[in-house]
């Protein structure tokens, strides 16, 4: 399927170089590298873990980068609402537009984790899923695994979490900072950003245990979290977080565990040109200060 879009791509007149990677973390340092031998645009063929691998090493360039969505779930492709299709896509790409973004950074585990993000981190109840999901599991059964994950959370006592935003401090038991609508492929949680914008737009959940994310779960599906009492939403381009407890409390960016509180989590603007539908961001709706 990648060298099928490859070949698109020749036709249409792009002097293609493929790189494969062969394992974690090797697509960041390929498109770096590839940028110092002289490329003019990056096309990254993947899930968002790939995407935000190859973003690493993109921060800061002025080269476009363009996605061929894959993997598990490919929450940039449905957000920029590109589809599915591979090949369908790399024969968009023409018609993209170069539009310059600003990215995440976390840094967190005593300031030993330090990492970029593209789409959203999430921090407490999701995290804890994402760090206890499968791997192979995962390669196999896709977004199944992340359900079967969430299994272990039943009838726990959540960890509380301080969140330090815009001068106030907040509790709260999942903590969604969100650069982007779709959350999971299926859902919207965060529904007033876009990737153009310079500020977080913060989900609060507040719960100890897990029955409440019941309702909010039903509020998600049909769209009506916006002023549900226990849920919160704020914006913001710098966000600290704490464990409120002996707990141990997860970060996941993109999708891909990144580690744990405490965490600073902040927006680093005119970071990345990535490659856009004409139409996207046409519409959302940005709460005024």
């Amino acid at each position: 399927m990648v060298e099928r879009a490859a070949g698109i791509l020749r036709e249409r007149g792009h002097n293609v170089t493929l790189a494969q990677t062969t394992g974690p973390r090797m697509a960041g340092d390929l498109a770096r590298g590839h940028i110092e031998r002289g490329a003019d645009l990056v096309v990254a063929a993947g899930g968002d873990g790939t995407i935000n691998e190859v973003v690493e090493g993109m921060v800061h360039s002025r080269v476009p980068l363009a996605i061929l969505p894959g993997g598990t779930a490919n929450v940039l492709a449905m957000e920029m609402k590109l589809g599915s299709n591979l090949e369908r896509v790399a024969l968009r790409l023409d018609e993209l537009q170069p539009r310059r973004i600003s990215v995440g950074h976390v840094t967190c585990d005593g300031a030993r984790t330090s990492r970029h993000f593209l789409l959203m981190a999430g921090i407490g109840l999701d995290a804890h899923i994402v760090y206890h999901v499968h791997g192979g599991l995962k390669a196999w059964a896709g977004k199944l695994a992340y359900w079967v994950a969430s299994w272990s959370v039943l009838g726990r006592r959540l960890a509380q979490l301080q969140v330090e935003l815009d001068g106030t401090r907040r509790q709260c038991s999942f903590a969604l900072l969100s650069k982007v609508r779709n959350y999971g492929g299926n859902f919207e949680i965060a529904r007033h950003v876009s990737l153009f914008d310079n500020q977080f737009e913060a989900v609060l959940f507040e719960g100890r245990s897990t029955a409440p994310f019941v309702k909010y779960f039903i509020g998600m599906a049909l769209k009506q979290l916006d002023g549900m009492k226990g849920v919160t939403t704020l914006r913001a381009d710098c966000v600290k977080l704490y464990c409120l407890d002996n707990s141990r409390a997860y970060i996941q960016v993109d999708g891909e565990y990144a580690g744990r509180l405490p965490a600073e989590i902040r927006i680093v603007p005119d970071a990345l040109t990535l490659l856009v539908p004409s139409g996207y961001g046409n519409g959302f709706q940005t709460p005024q200060q």
